[in-house]
């Protein structure tokens, strides 16, 4: 629905809730500051998606398996908001990272393979 600001508001409440009350390397804090983390990439605030998607990716190294598909998500955004703002040489190595997990964990004919593959090409143009 595109009410950027009303989602935001709800997540934002919703995590402050979890911060108070879940060890502040809980998986749930991974999710919800990458849910944040989409929010402001989708307003075109592409600094404060970033430093939400950070702290999203150093929760999940904590407290995932390295080859846990949420970590592949959240490399997958980060590049893709390198993406957005341009900065190509950052998005190849971070998709190419979150290809590396999928393939480790997902069934090969899962559509995030093909996304991530697809997104390769996409910034490999651009280069």
């Amino acid at each position: 629905m595109c009410e950027y600001s009303k989602a935001l508001g709800f997540y934002e409440k919703s995590n402050k809730i979890w911060e108070i009350s879940l060890p502040a390397n809980h998986p749930l804090l991974n999710t919800s500051y990458n849910n944040i983390g989409l929010v402001y990439d989708n307003m075109g605030e592409y600094s404060k998606a970033l430093e939400f998607y950070e702290k999203s990716l150093k929760i999940g190294e904590i407290s995932l398996p390295a080859n846990h598909p949420s970590l592949a998500t959240s490399y997958n955004n980060i590049a893709t908001t390198y993406y957005n703002m341009g900065e190509y040489s950052k998005t190849l190595p971070l998709l190419e990272k979150a290809l590396g997990i999928y393939r480790n964990s997902l069934p090969l004919t899962h559509p995030s393979i093909k996304n991530a593959l697809n997104n390769i090409e996409e910034v490999k143009k651009k280069l």
